[in-house]
């Protein structure tokens, strides 16, 4: 367990693995459905030339939405759920690599940057294929000049309408191994990992740099987890910002069947502009901001039932915040049971004080009795 400041974080050692792991693929599974739509949708942006088919974000959702229905924001997501490996891995890498660089410093910031960089980086080993497969899924229907490998409509026996079947998956990873050999799954892997590594170095320390302020002027009685789900989107979008122009080029890389991250870069610069480098921006921070909060709702709330049964019972954890320069994710010692005065749910957790109500000081003084 490693403080920071007033902040205790629940590290590693802390978890029982069997509720972290079945948790997580659950937190992670509801994040990518959420936000799914907004991911195609960036997609899209980035890979049109100028603004030839949508003129935006909101442009872009109505078209869609009225040409293609509710499925057309969906394309590609059944292949795209097999990033659900990547999630775990980057979690688990996470949290070893945060133990790992905690044995030669205790600076919170070096521990979420090399830590952060290094989740990424296993991460997108896995998912880079199964982000090719599913951006080409994403481009078909009414985008899908702007993509190289194009799912063939087939005739419907019961009906005159031409559907797209299940057969898209296969039919696209087929045409792109015929294309580009093994070497076509990992299109643009280079440009991912420049796009997505220096996101999550960034996306960390941002995090608890927000986190740390916001708890110096936010009221005593706010819950600590209202402050990390606000930090959570401010550094996403600051993340988001700063990495941009690598993911459009990322982007153009993967679908347009670029081989050279410079070039297309350059080739961008040249034909659109500067301005070309802000494509997809907004969509990517309405996706990251969303994503942000589940993650850290989900995954600061996923740590504490995940803790070790051994700390439950010895060592209460609480979202609330105790008292002035005490901000939540904190540790009750042995003995001040908050379980005593709070009891269990139904679920047979301690309760998580969310409750500033909770959060009086005539039972600290008792319980200090």
């Amino acid at each position: 367990m490693q403080q920071k400041g007033a902040i205790r974080i629940i590290e590693w050692e802390d978890l029982d693995k069997r509720k972290f792991y079945s948790l997580g693929v659950l937190m992670t599974l509801t994040t990518r459905a959420t936000v799914y739509p907004a991911s195609l949708i960036r997609t899209r942006l980035q890979v049109q030339k100028g603004k030839t088919l949508y003129s935006g974000t909101a442009d872009a959702f109505c078209k869609i939405l009225r040409s293609e229905g509710v499925r057309g924001l969906y394309r590609g997501f059944m292949v795209n759920t097999f990033t659900l490996l990547s999630g775990q891995a980057y979690i688990t890498t996470y949290e070893l690599a945060r133990k790992y660089v905690s044995q030669y410093s205790a600076s919170n910031t070096l521990k979420s940057v090399v830590a952060g960089g290094a989740a990424s980086l296993v991460a997108q080993t896995i998912t880079v294929p199964i982000d090719v497969v599913s951006q080409h899924l994403m481009m078909q229907g009414q985008s899908e000049h702007m993509t190289r490998f194009r799912a063939k409509p087939k005739m419907m026996l019961t009906t005159t309408k031409r559907r797209l079947t299940f057969g898209q998956t296969r039919e696209i990873s087929v045409q792109i191994f015929a294309a580009d050999g093994l070497r076509g799954f990992y299109r643009g892997y280079v440009a991912s990992l420049l796009t997505y590594i220096p996101n999550s170095a960034l996306w960390w320390p941002f995090y608890h740099f927000y986190t740390e302020k916001l708890s110096l002027i936010a009221p005593s009685e706010c819950p600590h987890l209202i402050l990390q789900g606000l930090a959570g989107p401010m550094a996403a979008a600051t993340a988001s910002t700063i990495t941009n122009p690598m993911d459009v080029v990322r982007a153009r890389v993967q679908l347009e069947g670029r081989s050279s991250v410079v070039e297309t870069f350059k080739q961008l610069l040249a034909e659109e502009g500067v301005w070309a480098m802000t494509k997809g921006l907004s969509a990517r921070i309405i996706s990251a901001m969303p994503t942000s909060v589940l993650i850290v709702v989900g995954y600061e709330t996923l740590k504490r039932l995940s803790l070790r049964a051994d700390l439950v019972e010895s060592r209460h954890w609480m979202l609330g915040r105790l008292s002035p320069g005490w901000p939540g994710n904190a540790l009750v010692s042995p003995g001040r049971s908050w379980t005593k005065w709070m009891g269990r749910g139904k679920s047979g957790l301690p309760c998580l004080g969310c409750c500033p109500c909770h959060l009086t000081s005539d039972m600290w003084k008792k319980m200090d009795k």
